[in-house]
């Protein structure tokens, strides 16, 4: 199946989620506490990752919800989705008008993302380091969480990066990528390229086109043209 939402992860700490409570966003979203970077880590202490979980990234007007795998280690180990060095994901939310050019480190992305209406979940909570250790069952139990979340959160587009895991997921062995014919409830459903720097298919300019595409669905004002 490939790799995690950022080739690597999940989470802990003193409020063991990774984000120091924001009463304007909620008790699950927040401004991430800061941890050691991943460079100064060891093999073994990532490892010590594995299995933690991380918060999703929601908050009040969200209207486009990306939706990786499942965290990696660095993830787990920042509490910031998607932090791996050599992800693509925040540089191709900058080149399709998502977030600001100057938005260049992950726990920047987090306010700017949520004052745009965008957020972040995964499929699968637990962090691991290799989105092919998960099983069929776990992707078809994330599928049910993740319509728990649409349904409270609501947004207007469910964008899910990842081909192969949606195709279990929901039980589509055929589906292909764009726009689905099914909904999450009132949520028109998208599968997008996944990140990860291991997705040779896709180059930062391709995901930003598909990430585009949803963010139009969505309605969401890109920030350039």
């Amino acid at each position: 199946m490939g790799r995690t939402e950022d080739d690597g992860a999940r989470d802990d700490g003193q409020r063991q989620d990774g984000y120091d409570d924001d009463p304007a966003h909620g008790s699950t979203v927040g401004r991430p506490r800061a941890r050691a970077r991943a460079s100064r880590w060891t093999r073994d202490e990532l490892s010590s990752y594995a299995g933690h979980t991380i918060p999703d990234l929601v908050g009040p007007g969200l209207r486009l919800l990306f939706v990786g795998i499942n965290p990696g280690l660095v993830s787990a180990a920042t509490g910031l989705h998607f932090a791996r060095n050599g992800n693509r994901f925040y540089p191709a939310l900058r080149a399709a008008g998502i977030l600001p050019a100057d938005v260049l480190k992950p726990e920047d992305a987090v306010p700017a993302l949520l004052e745009r209406g965008v957020g972040i979940t995964n499929l699968v909570p637990r962090a691991s380091a290799r989105a092919d250790e998960l099983d069929d069952d776990e992707l078809r139990e994330g599928r049910a969480r993740l319509e728990r979340l649409v349904a409270e959160h609501r947004p207007r587009v469910v964008a899910v990066a990842g081909i192969t895991a949606y195709r279990t997921a929901f039980g589509e062995r055929r589906a292909s990528a764009g726009e689905q014919e099914r909904t999450i409830g009132d949520a028109r459903l998208w599968v997008v390229p996944n990140p990860s720097g291991l997705n040779a298919h896709a180059t930062v300019a391709s995901l930003a086109d598909a990430y585009g595409e949803a963010a139009d669905a969505a309605g969401l004002q890109r920030l350039h043209a």
